[in-house]
């Protein structure tokens, strides 16, 4: 899988502009502050139809003007595939193969994309909520019911939880066995899905972190898989807990129990690296985490995706820098740097200087 070219029209500091990118490394360098990341969000948004800076489109479209243009064509094992995207102040529309698409559904999978950037260390040191977006955005492109039951799960959880903050409680523990079975069918499917996943994410993550440390330090990712691996059973068990927390979840105010509470566990050599991990070692776990999906994207979808290094050489040592670039080879990568010649060792590379939201050829 890679993209041919991408236009941008009106896009962030961009007023139009067209990228001719390579099978390889695609470089985007310049000054701080001169668009290169703005590429590098716009190819992710035509993979996922989300940004991975804001969750308001209206920020994407360029200071004084009605709507923002992005546009790809790609080449898959599938054969060519055009996406575009318009973006307005309250809507957005969405074309393959000039075809309107409904749902941002039936946008997931056409051009899978793996996105890493500085800010993804969120994913280590932050709350559960940073683990749970990489396995949502991560499946969610392999899998469109995922996706699906995702939407609905959260729609259902959200109006159970309006159900729990009411005072009759007659109705609220009249109602609530109602929202549960549709509740834990959705969280079933979401359960199993991220089991499958974290079983190819574990042993390839921990290869990817051996590699990028020398053997030197160990990563161990897992999550607690207490409701079973059978989607039936799943939906049992979880129903029971529900039912069991009926007390609790009016007490609270919220539902105390499903996958929108669950968590992965990151450890660096035996310890928790949110808690005990340093920067460093926080860099290179989430590092192996992104080199690991791109390799299970490859697994599942049958080709590489389109990953997305923004920013990273800076943070890396040299030895890191030759190792990551040793595990792209084969992959279609943008990469944004400020200097060229101090990340690729001499590498042929596409490069693209960016100055001011403008190609400079």
């Amino acid at each position: 899988m890679r993209i041919k070219n991408l236009v941008l029209k009106n896009f962030r500091n961009y007023a139009e502009e067209m990228f001719e990118f390579s099978d390889g490394i695609n470089v985007l360098y310049g000054k701080n502050a001169q668009g290169k990341t703005n590429c590098a969000e716009a190819v992710f948004y035509l993979c996922t139809g989300v940004s991975p800076r804001t969750g308001r489109d209206k920020q994407l479209i360029r200071s004084g003007e009605d709507g923002a243009h992005i546009s790809a064509l790609a080449e898959t094992r599938f054969g060519n595939i055009s996406i575009a995207a318009d973006i307005y102040e309250t809507k957005r529309e969405i074309r393959i193969n000039g075809s309107k698409i409904a749902r941002n559904a039936d946008l997931l999978g056409n051009i899978n994309g793996v996105f890493f950037s500085p800010g993804e260390l969120r994913m280590i040191q932050d709350g559960p909520d940073e683990r749970r977006r990489f396995l949502n955005v991560s499946i969610s492109q392999l899998s469109r019911s995922y996706y699906t039951a995702l939407v609905r799960y959260n729609k259902i959880l959200e109006q159970r939880n309006a159900l729990l903050k009411n005072r009759d409680l007659s109705l609220v523990f009249e109602t609530l066995p109602v929202w549960d079975v549709q509740l834990c069918r959705y969280a079933a499917e979401l359960i199993e899905r991220r089991g499958e996943f974290l079983e190819k994410l574990e042993p390839l993550a921990a290869e990817k972190h051996a590699f990028l440390t020398d053997g030197a330090e160990t990563l161990e990712v897992g999550a607690e898989r207490k409701y079973g691996d059978d989607r039936e059973k799943i939906a049992q068990a979880l129903l029971k807990e529900m039912s069991d927390n009926y007390e609790k979840d009016v007490r609270l105010g919220y539902t105390t129990a499903g996958p929108h509470r669950d968590d992965l566990k990151i450890l660096v050599n035996g310890k928790e690296a949110r808690v005990y991990g340093s920067q460093g070692q926080a860099r290179t776990a989430a590092l192996a985490l992104k080199l690991a999906e791109v390799d299970i994207f490859r697994q599942v979808a049958g080709e590489y995706p389109v990953l997305i290094l923004d920013d990273v050489m800076s943070e890396l040592d040299l030895s890191r820098r030759r190792k990551l670039l040793a595990q792209i080879d084969g992959v279609q990568t943008i990469l944004t740097c400020t200097h060229t010649e101090k990340v690729l060792f001499g590498r042929s590379v596409n490069k693209i200087r960016i100055s001011a939201g403008k190609i400079k050829r």
